[in-house]
């Protein structure tokens, strides 16, 4: 991925908090993962004074099992009352939870997880001893194993493999608040610094520090990864209003001063080596740079401003040079979506200028460790239905109004291919991609069978596509939408992970224009009436109606997300 660099080696410390992680008796460094048949990690994710919201997952190291049953004993007086992917029951203060019918299997090396919210008084005490199918877990049998831990502060290839990811306490509150919402509200998503303000916390919210501890607190012995998104480029988003930053396009210093530098500084922090830092750098602004500019018919004179002045370059620059100098920081670009950048007038001039400002500012190829694509956006991660070589009464898939000539006709074909232009421009063979799959779906009941009709090519591909929306480029809001696959490390050749950048339930911008201090513009994609411009074929613009200012929640369009999950929930 990037060069290799040791940290100094943090404390590791095991908070158990309102909103932290729990772990429950873990095996020393020196016990080897193959001496200890299961482990199983107990977090609370969630807690208030009568109840709390934990999260179970059980690793099988021994051999593979059709059915499972794990049991703990409580020391108080918790009661479980709703569980979700095992069947819990409770007798006294033991508790039994076993598979369902669909999560039965449990092979060797594999892991299977499920949740709970359980009432208590007093103290909520952790359960100490766990056994799986009457076996002691996060214990040394015996049977050999040894050598010591990973380095936490080692850099790896890729961040995700073997480690848990955040779960921000603030959203998963919010999404756990949700009629049905608490069977995704222990999904890690990312957190957003788009803000100079967001560092220290909004309104009483939490900073950047607070959000390490929590993150220190739910790692336990294990490794953890933290996603923040690093959004407040000068001239931020200069294609889109309801994006738009709080500094202006020529406030390259007051970026880099007030907040890269800041960053910087709590990232290196030494209480914060054992942490992994994935940072997804500037979503947006530089594909603008390639598509919305000069003679084109979608450029626009803000980005015409931003490619003259170069302070997108300059500041992507910057930023991957100080974050990239941190040994446990892992910078990943933002690289737009297929529907963005998957045209050949676009695909190479992209990873030209990506390798441009990964090379600006004192920054080198070795400050990142790759790429993320359809951050905040809604393309499918399959379209399985057509693929970009089919034809139809020998007119090519690529003809159709959707695919309009693109050579891609999903994310994970894109990514893959685009990581391979990455290379070849310079870029190291070891970098790997990231997907935001947090609200690509696409599923509920318009989700197409097979594929559409052969009449024509656009019945073929209309009839046939996940992804509903009017035009691939319609962004805000998105009428239809669901949840996408849930976060995985690994999922696909030169796939780091499938993450949730974009946490769902937050809005992308205004259906109307809102008065505020956050510097966020009223954009018309964002308004269901609206019947479009150049950027999305003049097509109406997809967008629910009702929705609050980019980043606050919006709870009709969370409700929408989980009804339309894909894989279902």
């Amino acid at each position: 991925m990037s060069r290799t660099r040791t940290a100094l080696l943090a404390a590791l410390v095991l908070v158990a908090g309102a909103s932290g992680t729990a772990v429950a008796v873990t095996p020393s460094s020196d016990v080897g993962i193959a001496a200890i048949p299961c482990s199983v990690d107990y977090k609370v994710q969630n807690q208030w004074d009568t109840g709390f919201t934990a999260a179970v997952t059980i690793t099988n190291n021994s051999a593979a099992k059709s059915s499972w049953a794990v049991k703990w004993a409580y020391a108080g007086n918790q009661k479980v009352t709703s569980g979700w992917n095992a069947k819990i029951s409770q007798s006294g203060t033991a508790v039994t939870a076993a598979n369902e019918t669909y999560n039965a299997s449990l092979p060797t090396g594999s892991s299977v997880s499920f949740g709970f919210n359980a009432s208590y008084s007093g103290t909520n005490a952790l359960p100490t001893t766990f056994t799986l199918d009457g076996v002691a877990c996060n214990v040394d049998d015996g049977s050999g194993g040894g050598g010591g831990g990973t380095d936490p502060g080692t850099r790896v290839d890729n961040p995700y493999a073997g480690a848990k990811v955040y779960v921000n306490p603030e959203w998963s509150a919010k999404a756990a608040a949700e009629t049905g919402g608490s069977r995704i509200s222990n999904q890690p998503t990312g957190v957003w610094l788009d803000r100079i303000a967001a560092i220290n916390g909004v309104n009483g919210g939490m900073g950047l520090r607070a959000h390490l501890d929590a993150a220190l607190a739910q790692k336990g012995t294990g490794q953890e990864v933290v996603q923040l998104v690093v959004y407040d480029l000068p001239g931020r988003d200069c294609a889109a209003l309801a994006s738009n930053g709080e500094l202006g396009p020529t406030e390259i210093g007051r970026y880099e001063t007030e907040f890269i530098d800041p960053i910087a500084t709590i990232l290196a922090d030494t209480k914060y080596a054992s942490l992994r830092i994935v940072t997804t750098i500037e979503i947006d602004s530089l594909p603008n740079l390639v598509t919305n500019t000069g003679s084109k018919a979608t450029a626009t004179p803000q980005c015409d401003t931003m490619l003259a002045n170069g302070n997108y370059v300059k500041g992507v620059g910057y930023a991957l040079n100080k974050l990239g100098a941190i040994p446990n920081v892992y910078n990943y670009i933002d690289a737009g979506h297929h529907g963005w950048l998957g045209w050949d007038d676009n695909f190479a001039p992209a990873a030209n200028l990506f390798y441009q400002a990964a090379n600006a500012e004192g920054a080198t190829v070795n400050d990142v460790a790759g790429f993320i694509t359809n951050t905040a956006n809604y393309s499918a991660l399959k379209e399985n239905n057509f693929t970009i070589n089919d034809s139809v009464n020998g007119v090519s898939v690529r003809q159709s109004k959707w695919v309009d000539w693109n050579r891609y006709v999903d994310e994970l074909s894109y990514a893959q291919a685009f990581r391979n232009q990455l290379v070849s421009v310079g870029f190291n063979s070891g970098i790997g991609m990231l997907i935001d799959t947090s609200r690509n779906g696409w599923g509920g009941s318009a989700r197409p069978t097979g594929p559409g009709a052969t009449t024509s090519v656009d019945t073929y591909v209309d009839g046939g596509r996940y992804d509903r929306r009017i035009q691939v480029g319609n962004w805000c809001n998105q009428s239809g939408a669901g949840l996408g696959e849930r976060p995985q490390a690994a999922p696909a050749t030169g796939i780091d992970a499938y993450v949730w950048m974009k946490p769902p339930g937050e809005s992308d911008g205004s259906s109307t224009a809102i008065a505020n201090d956050e510097g966020k513009g009223f954009d018309r994609m964002c308004d269901p009436t609206y019947t479009g411009n150049a950027r999305n074929g003049n097509n109406m613009s997809g967008a629910l109606p009702n929705a609050p200012l980019s980043g606050h929640w919006f709870s009709a369009q969370f409700q929408q997300l989980m009804a339309n999950a894909y894989p279902p929930l």
